[in-house]
C-alpha cells in the first residue's frame, strides 16, 4: 500500500522548485510561471504541511509597495483557507545582475548595503507570514578569479552581515534562527563556505553563534564528492541541524535538483534512518521540516510538476518504512551486535580514569595481544547487506 502524505510529516517545498519554469543556460521555458496561490493549494492537496520561498518567489523584484502588499494578502488568504504554513523563508541575493560578485562579500560596498536593506525587510516578511527558519544560500559569495577576492576580507564581511542581521532578529523579537546553505560551486565557479563542515567553524566566529545553524542540501554535499548522511550526522552532533533541503543527485556534476532518492538511494536510505531513529533513545534525531528543493524535470508539463512533487514526498515515506523495518529486525540486532556498533557510545576512559590510569594499565598495551585483536571481521558487508535486502523490500 503506498503510504500517503498527512501535514503531521512535515513535509514542505520551495515556492521555486513547483513554480521553475524549466528555463536554463541551454534552452525556453517550458512550462508557464505559476501563481504561488494556486501552489499553495495544490501543495495542500497533495498533504504537504509547508511552502517557503525567496523574497522575489513571491513578489517580484522591482514591485510597488501596493503591488507588494496586494500579493503578500493574496498568498496570506491562500495559506488561511489551506492550513498551509511558512515554516522557512529565504533572500533572492543572487539573480539580479547587482549581486554578480555577491551581496555580503561584493567588492563594491553599495551593493553590500543594498543586500543588507533587502534581506532586512525579508526579515519582517518572514516574521509576519510566521517563519522559524530564516536561510542564507549564497550562491555569489565567491569567485572566479583569485586575485580578483580577498577571501579573508570577504569572510569578514560575511560574519558582519550575519552579526547585524541576527542582532536586528533579536532586537525585534521575532525568535527566528538562521541556517546557512553551503555549496562547493556553480553558479560561481568558487563559492565561500562550500560544505557543512565549513559552513560549522565559520559559524563560530560569529557574535550570534547559537542563533545560527546550517541547512545542508543533498546534491550540494554530494556534488563535492561528500556522504550526505555523514554531514547531516555532524550537524546533529553539533546540534546544528536547524533545516535540510532533499532531493537527488548522481554523483560530483553539476547541481541536478532530482526528486529526493532519485540518485543515490542508498545513502537516501541512511539519511532517512539517521533522521527519524538516530536519536539516543531511538526516536526521531531532527524534528524539522523535510523540505524538499528539487526542480522538476524539464519534461514535464504542469500535471508533471504536481506528479514530482508526489514523489517526493511517497519517497520519503517509503524509506521511512523500510528504515523502521530494518531497526525492528531481530538480524539487524544481532549483526549490529557482531559488528559492536554500540560499543562506539561506551567512552574509551571510564569517568575516573586519566591518562595516568590508562599508562598503569597494562591489559591496554603491555598484555594486549593486536595481533589476535586484529584477527576478527567486524562483518560490515553483512550489515550493509541487509540494509539493501530491506530497502529493496525483501526484509531478512
Amino acid at each position: 500500500m503506498t503510504p500517503q502524505p498527512k501535514p503531521e510529516d512535515r513535509f514542505s517545498f520551495g515556492l521555486w522548485t513547483v513554480g521553475w519554469t524549466a528555463r536554463d543556460m541551454f534552452g525556453e521555458a517550458t512550462r508557464p510561471p505559476l501563481d504561488p496561490v494556486e501552489a499553495v493549494h495544490r501543495l495542500a492537496e497533495l498533504g504537504a504541511y509547508g511552502i517557503t520561498f525567496h523574497d522575489d518567489d513571491l513578489v517580484p523584484f522591482g514591485s510597488s509597495d501596493g503591488d507588494r502588499a496586494k500579493i503578500i494578502t493574496s498568498f496570506k488568504k491562500a495559506l488561511d483557507e489551506t492550513g498551509l504554513v511558512v515554516p522557512m523563508v529565504t533572500t533572492n541575493t543572487f539573480f539580479h545582475p547587482v549581486f554578480k560578485d555577491g551581496a555580503f562579500t561584493a567588492n563594491d560596498r553599495s551593493v553590500r548595503r543594498f543586500a543588507l536593506r533587502k534581506i532586512l525587510r525579508n526579515l519582517d516578511l518572514g516574521a509576519e507570514l510566521g517563519a522559524r527558519t530564516f536561510v542564507f544560500w549564497g550562491g555569489r559569495e565567491g569567485a572566479e578569479s583569485h586575485a580578483g577576492k580577498d577571501v579573508r576580507a570577504a569572510l569578514d564581511r560575511y560574519r558582519e552581515g550575519l552579526d547585524l542581521l541576527a542582532q536586528y532578529v533579536e532586537d525585534q523579537g521575532y525568535g527566528l534562527r538562521f541556517a546557512i546553505e553551503p555549496k562547493p560551486n556553480e553558479p560561481r565557479g568558487d563559492i565561500l563556505l562550500p560544505t557543512v563542515g565549513h559552513a560549522l567553524a565559520f559559524i563560530e566566529t560569529l557574535e550570534h553563534r547559537d542563533m545560527v545553524g546550517v541547512n545542508p542540501e543533498v546534491g550540494h554535499e554530494q556534488m563535492a564528492g561528500l556522504n550526505f548522511a555523514h554531514g547531516i550526522a555532524q550537524a546533529l552532533w553539533q546540534g546544528k541541524l536547524f533545516h535540510i533541503d532533499l532531493n537527488g543527485q548522481t554523483g560530483p556534476r553539476f547541481d541536478q535538483d532530482l526528486i529526493f532518492g532519485h540518485g543515490d538511494l542508498l545513502n537516501a536510505f541512511a539519511l532517512v534512518d539517521l533522521l527519524e531513529n538516530g536519536g539516543p533513545s531511538g526516536g526521531p534525531a531532527y524534528d524539522g521540516p523535510r523540505h524538499f528543493d528539487y526542480k522538476p524535470a524539464r519534461t514535464e508539463d504542469r500535471e508533471g510538476v504536481w506528479a514530482s512533487a508526489a514523489a517526493n514526498m511517497e519517497t520519503y515515506l517509503l524509506l521511512k518504512e523500510r528504515a523502521a523495518e530494518f531497526r525492528a529486525d531481530p538480524a539487524v540486532h544481532e549483526a549490529l551486535e557482531a559488528s559492536k556498533v554500540a560499543e562506539l557510545s561506551v567512552p574509551t576512559l571510564t569517568d575516573t580514569e586519566s591518562y595516568a590510569d590508562l599508562l598503569r594499565d597494562r591489559s591496554a598495551f603491555e598484555d594486549f595481544g593486536p595481533d589476535a585483536a586484529g584477527h576478527p571481521g567486524y562483518g560490515y558487508a553483512h550489515l550493509n547487506q541487509l540494509a539493501v535486502r530491506h530497502l529493496i523490500g525483501v526484509g531478512k
